[in-house]
């Protein structure tokens, strides 16, 4: 389910496998609780969460006062998360802010609006490399559900694979594409930076994926339209 990046007394790191409930499963195992088994702690507590077709980074909490405290950094957008993902259709842009409100649809689907109340926001640059395949390198300013896949549809370029917002035959992927790769930010005086590539799927295991990742091997350097 998981493989075990880091850990200290506040907090554990792990990267998830696609395709891995966090809560709720049907055989009963959920993530959270595999990894409450596997690394014997009663007391863990989320602070961010992945969808279940979505793998990579994630934080865990290990008692109370560092969920309190990680929650806070997410809250004030004090910790830079930074997502891969991959299409196969050309977007509307190849940079920029996507922003707008989420409103619920049929199936299980969100939908962006135009408005901007409190809305979902976005960064995105991508790259394309053969085949009509693109690399998008995401960095979220907010955390609403399916906010990356909803973010890529409504630009015309959703995410290859996404069993919801893929329009076409997703099953005959292996996967959807989309991988929670970096983590940086600050705590208690420490600073850290967490990086993974993504694996275990025949796209990410392209010559040429490697290749167009070298664009965004560091995104915080990267020029981030409208962020300081």
């Amino acid at each position: 389910m998981y493989t075990l990046i880091d850990e200290n007394k506040d907090f554990f790191v792990i990267d998830k496998n696609q395709g891995v409930d966090f809560h709720t499963s049907v055989d009963g195992e959920s993530l959270i609780n595999h990894v409450r088994k596997i690394e014997k702690e009663k007391n863990l507590f989320p602070v961010h969460r992945l969808d279940r077709m979505t793998s990579g980074l994630i934080l865990f909490a290990k008692n109370k006062q560092a969920a309190r405290g990680i929650s806070l950094l997410f809250q004030n957008r004090q910790i830079e998360r930074y997502y891969l993902a991959l299409s196969d259709k050309k977007p509307k842009k190849n940079q920029g802010l996507i922003s707008g409100d989420l409103e619920r649809g049929r199936r299980g689907a969100w939908r962006l609006l135009r408005t901007k109340v409190n809305p979902a926001q976005t960064h995105f640059f991508s790259k394309a490399y053969g085949d009509g395949l693109r690399l998008f390198i995401l960095r979220p300013l907010t955390g609403k559900t399916h906010q990356l896949r909803v973010a890529l549809k409504s630009i015309g370029a959703p995410v290859l694979g996404d069993p919801l917002y893929y329009r076409g035959e997703s099953k005959k992927y292996d996967r959807g594409y989309l991988h929670s790769y970096a983590l940086r930010f600050d705590y208690m005086g420490t600073s850290y930076c967490y990086v993974n590539l993504p694996d275990n799927a025949f796209f990410f295991k392209d010559e040429r994926f490697g290749a167009a990742l070298e664009n965004f091997k560091e995104p915080w350097l990267l020029k981030w339209p409208g962020i300081a």
